[in-house]
């Protein structure tokens, strides 16, 4: 018995001594990676080049062949927004793309794959970087030190960052929320403005989930499913307009006090809301909140 546990004992270390020298060797020599290694080096994270009104310009490194050369290398630009979750803002063959779909004076985390019929790189590294600001910016102050509570307290102010007057019947801002559970009675209040409550109009969207597919009802065992699915969140906004008014380039709104809750007091949680960030006792720049001038997107990205 003691000669075969030397004999088995031997026989792993020589298999975990051929495993690690297969490992070294891949490692070093790309034609014996394995089919799910990466057959292409990690493009370099983008560079802003231009950062014009409504055009953002990026430049970056190329990706190289780690084996031998496929197809030609696509460049898919994207814009984290989870854990492996992406938008996409654009491709290209060229290591360098405009893009003029991000809204202005808006945040935006940006990276970089390559791909091509062969194979794929890894995501570059994230460049964060800020677009010019447009015609109007909107400011964030949370009011609310508990997002769970009856009700959503903030304030919001339009600054006009153009180069002439603002028209503020012009102006439509909307503060994105989820209503959860399907509960979509929302009262918005104005508690004070600075231009006046009887010129801030405010009302409330949403948009339910879709309903059943069409055609003839199946009769599913034991119950049949309920539309949209109970505890479903339903997306939509709060939507703040001007009866009248006008900003000389630089001059703001001033606060706008608002205030949100349940028909029936019951609790609301904010945390789920696109536009809701935590309360810190200052104005912030959030471009979560979105303000358009003429239909035309000034400010933030929901």
């Amino acid at each position: 018995m003691r000669a075969r546990r030397v004999t088995l004992v031997t026989a792993l270390a020589a298999l975990l001594s051929a495993l690690a020298v297969t490992a070294a060797r891949a490692a070093d020599d790309p034609a014996l990676t394995t089919p799910d290694d990466p057959a292409l080096t990690t493009p370099g994270a983008p560079v802003v080049v231009a950062n014009e009104a409504r055009r953002l310009t990026l430049a970056w490194s190329p990706a190289t062949w780690k084996g031998e050369p496929g197809g030609p290398i696509t460049y898919d630009v994207l814009s984290p927004v989870g854990p492996n979750a992406y938008r996409g803002l654009g491709s290209t063959q060229d290591l360098t793309i405009t893009l003029t779909n991000l809204a202005p004076g808006t945040a935006y985390r940006i990276a970089v794959q390559a791909y091509a019929i062969g194979g794929y790189s890894d995501t570059s590294q994230v460049t964060v970087v800020r677009t010019v600001d447009g015609r109007a910016t909107v400011d964030y102050r949370n009011l609310d030190w508990s997002p769970t509570n009856n009700q959503a307290q903030f304030q919001l102010r339009v600054t006009n960052t153009g180069d002439g007057p603002l028209r503020l019947d012009a102006v439509r801002i909307r503060y994105h929320v989820r209503f959860e559970g399907g509960n979509t009675s929302l009262v918005p209040e104005c508690d004070w403005a600075q231009p006046g409550c009887e010129a801030v109009r405010r009302t409330v969207q949403f948009f339910p989930p879709p309903g059943p597919p069409p055609g003839p009802s199946p009769s599913p065992s034991p119950s049949p499913t309920v539309y949209p699915v109970p505890g479903t969140p339903v997306p939509g906004w709060l939507e703040v307009t001007f009866t009248g008014g006008v900003l000389a380039p630089g001059e703001s709104t001033g606060p706008i006090q608002l205030r949100l809750h349940r028909a029936n007091w019951t609790d609301i949680d904010e945390r789920d809301d696109p536009s809701w960030q935590a309360a810190v006792g200052s104005w912030t720049r959030n471009d979560r909140v979105t303000l358009d001038v003429d239909g035309v997107r000034e400010f933030g990205d929901a």
